[in-house]
């Protein structure tokens, strides 16, 4: 298990080690202080994005009215955990009114196993590039032997999504790197699927809650994650706003080009003001310097 502790850390005591390296006589050392890290990032997010099952209980009530008010505060993307009983065409033709787009969609294991080819068809007609599973009913996830046949499974899939000209993902939890007989279900999945095929979509929170570092995946498997989760987390593991927990984003969006990653959706999964935690999180994405 790639294992690190993936958090904010203040820069001042860092700097003040940093500005004394090689430095045994004052006199040798630079007169201008060292310049604040956060003062060279000049990068920013060229695309925001977000999970639309974070606002379900909105979007139940008025699909069209939600979509609405996440443009309105800038969001670019939106991501699906479903259509709320409209058509796709319907779906397409908000999308458009507002001028998001919808690159992905979370779709059940059962649509995978059970009306793929319908699926694909609605997706195609929405306009998704991606189809992810994002989560395992637990039963059907005890054994390693119960990882192998979810990764044959996903292969078949995301050749399907190839085919249809998709591309097929699965989204973590916590519970794929809790070591089964001494292997990690998320290493398991990573190793037994063509990468081709099947990529990933990185949650950010759960990766920490899980205590495993995102950057160490990052680089035994380059471009491998074109998605993320950006869903922040205090230090007791509780969700909170994109930019009052302790996740470093800044830190992990420094390595997008590692990753792969294109597409950065804000989630939350329970929050307290669903459009006020969805607008706090766009506010510190759009400032956020890399």
């Amino acid at each position: 298990m790639l294992r690190r502790t993936f958090l904010k850390q203040t820069t001042g005591a860092a700097l003040g080690g940093l500005l004394l390296v090689g430095c045994n006589d004052p006199k040798d050392c630079c007169s201008e202080p060292t310049a604040d890290p956060a003062a060279v990032r000049t990068r920013t997010l060229d695309r925001i994005g977000v999970q639309l099952y974070t606002l379900r209980g909105l979007m139940q009530q008025d699909v069209s009215g939600t979509l609405a008010q996440v443009a309105e505060i800038g969001y670019d993307e939106v991501e699906f955990a479903g259509y709320f009983d409209h058509s796709p065409q319907q779906i397409r033709a908000w999308l458009d009114g507002y001028g998001l787009a919808a690159p992905a969609s979370h779709i059940s294991v059962d649509a995978t196993q059970n009306d793929l080819a319908a699926t694909l068809e609605a997706a195609q007609a929405v306009g998704h590039d991606y189809l992810i599973v994002a989560w395992l009913p637990q039963e059907q996830r005890t054994t390693l032997d119960d990882y192998r046949r979810w990764a044959a499974h996903f292969n078949e899939v995301g050749r399907a999504c190839r085919e249809a000209g998709m591309q097929f993902a699965y989204h973590n939890h916590d519970f794929e790197f809790m070591p089964i007989d001494g292997t990690v279900p998320y290493d398991l999945l990573l190793a037994e699927t063509d990468a081709d095929l099947v990529q990933m979509e990185i949650d950010f929170f759960w990766a920490h809650k899980a205590e495993v570092d995102p950057l160490a995946y990052f680089a035994a498997h380059p471009g491998r994650f074109p998605l993320s989760h950006v869903k922040d987390g205090n230090a007791a593991h509780e969700q909170t706003p994109v930019g009052a927990g302790v996740i470093d984003f800044a830190d992990l969006f420094a390595h997008t080009e590692e990753a792969g990653m294109k597409h950065y959706f804000m989630e939350m999964d329970n929050p307290a003001n669903p459009l006020a935690d969805v607008r706090q999180s766009y506010e510190h994405l759009a400032q956020l310097r890399f």
